[in-house]
């Protein structure tokens, strides 16, 4: 899985110095962004995985990713806490795909088949159910603008705070609820008229 690029938006300010540090090199200004950034780090992650243990390996997995990548890492104007956050998110997702694998792969075999819902054509049913929702989400999210894109995915789907979000994006928490609202009736509109 390699380094995701920030946020596509155009460069509007300097570099901050700690970064440029970093890049180059400096592991005391590393030092200086695990402890500006190891807690929005590890909430982020112990809200979603619900375990105090993992949610502490993970954190320290994407440091550790961060680190080594932090040379590739292009300054674009946004918080530095956004990339690490995607890196994150990133290793939630390989742990919860090798989790389900763990759990489901074994469950399959004990279902009774005379159980209405749970033979192949009900799951299957499903399967194309969640292709369509995904879609049309999809086709409603593109309705958005990129920062309203932005936004809502923190905050809706990686689940951040409003705080947190705001901290991510380089806004104050107000910016980020208003931005949320007026995304949020966008993708009203754009769903009722999707669903028509």
């Amino acid at each position: 899985m390699s380094a995701p690029n920030n946020v596509t938006s155009a460069p509007d300010g300097p570099e901050p110095e700690v970064i440029a540090r970093a890049r180059a090199g400096d592991r005391e200004a590393f030092a200086t962004l695990y402890y500006d950034h190891y807690r929005l780090v590890y909430s982020f992650l112990l809200v979603r995985t619900r375990n105090r243990h993992l949610a502490e390996d993970l954190t320290q997995e994407v440091f550790t990713r961060a680190l080594r990548r932090i040379d590739g890492y292009v300054w674009q104007g946004t918080a530095f806490a956004a990339w690490l956050i995607t890196i994150a998110k990133n290793l939630y997702l390989d742990e919860l795909g090798r989790g389900r694998t763990r759990l489901e792969t074994p469950v399959a075999e004990f279902l009774d088949p005379q159980v209405p819902g749970r033979g192949p054509e009900s799951r299957t049913l499903r399967e194309l159910e969640a292709v369509e929702a995904h879609e049309t989400v999809r086709t409603v999210l593109h309705s958005l603008s990129a920062e309203q894109r932005h936004c809502v995915q923190l905050r809706f789907l990686d689940e951040l705070t409003a705080q947190e979000t705001a901290q991510a994006m380089g806004r104050t928490v107000g910016a980020v609820k208003a931005l949320t609202h007026r995304a949020l009736q966008k993708l009203r509109w754009t769903a009722g008229t999707v669903a028509v």
